[in-house]
């Protein structure tokens, strides 16, 4: 009667698999969309850095966005290709590189996101460093001219340079010597220009010789408060939003690491399964 009781285990082993079929193929499917989305980011990094002329795009190579775009598409590119095959084929290294990388990714936004909340004045340094330099390479970057123009008419709330208008003087075009032969000597992007809605074409001169006024006569043409304090006061003003955002870019990643930890485990079950079915297929009740 002992044997007959154990008998189920032959079948169970020949017929069972531990690993979910559903866990499998939705982390397949997870990163295989993540997959593609790395390659284009890599295709629109590298197109538009041949774009641009060669010593132009040299210039600038810490504060290029097609650069920024082309790195964190090869990294979202490696870590989901882990994931992707790793899944597919059951592959536990490839699935454990995924999973650590991930956490590590994670854990830096996280510390980042920390470090950034108390020590906000150094942040701010650093962020006044970044803009300062994005300032200093604006004519030398056609993308990093448009972004700062969106970010100075849109993204920041209308505003001008980084702590001033002033800041602009930073730039070899619109430094504000005497000896500076430029024509746009003293001037600023037409994007610190206070913004006119019966106007129907732009005037590109419209900042032209503002940095050689004072504040109150400039603010009558353009902004003359600097960006910085109004990304803080927005990030001030909206800190559920930016939380929201947060989330959502962590809770991917969060179920990334739990379908892969998941399926790891249920790898090494079916494993043993194997091996324990391979030991005893000698057994008279196998």
């Amino acid at each position: 009667m002992a044997r007959r009781a154990a008998a189920p285990a032959g079948p169970l082993g020949d017929d069972f698999s531990f690993v979910s079929p559903l866990v499998k193929y939705v982390l397949f499917f997870f990163n295989l969309l993540f997959w593609m989305i790395s390659m284009v980011m890599v295709a629109v990094g590298v197109y538009a850095r041949l774009l641009k002329h060669a010593e132009a795009a040299m210039a600038c190579l810490a504060v290029d966005p097609a650069i920024l775009l082309i790195m964190v598409g090869v990294l979202t590119f490696l870590i989901t290709f882990c994931g992707c095959i790793g899944s597919l084929r059951e592959n536990i290294c490839l699935l454990q590189t995924f999973s650590v990388c991930l956490t590590i990714v994670f854990l830096l936004q996280l510390a980042a996101g920390v470090l950034g909340f108390v020590f906000s004045d150094k942040a701010r340094g650093k962020v006044s460093e970044i803009i300062n330099g994005a300032i200093v390479h604006y004519r030398d970057d056609l993308d990093l001219q448009n972004l700062i123009d969106f970010g100075q008419k849109e993204a920041s709330g209308d505003c001008c340079g980084g702590v001033s208008y002033k800041d602009w003087s930073q730039n070899m075009y619109f430094n504000c010597t005497a000896a500076n032969p430029s024509r746009e000597r003293c001037s600023v992007p037409f994007s610190c220009c206070l913004h006119d809605a019966n106007q129907t074409v732009i005037n590109t001169m419209c900042g032209h010789g503002m940095q050689a006024r004072g504040y109150l006569e400039a603010s009558a043409f353009i902004y003359t408060n600097g960006c910085i304090d109004k990304l803080v006061n927005w990030i001030h003003s909206n800190l559920f939003l930016l939380g929201g955002i947060t989330l959502g870019l962590a809770l991917p990643q969060l179920v990334g690491i739990i379908l892969a930890q998941l399926l790891i485990n249920q790898i090494r079950d079916q494993i043993k399964l194997q091996f324990y079915n391979q030991q005893h297929q000698a057994d008279p009740w196998y």
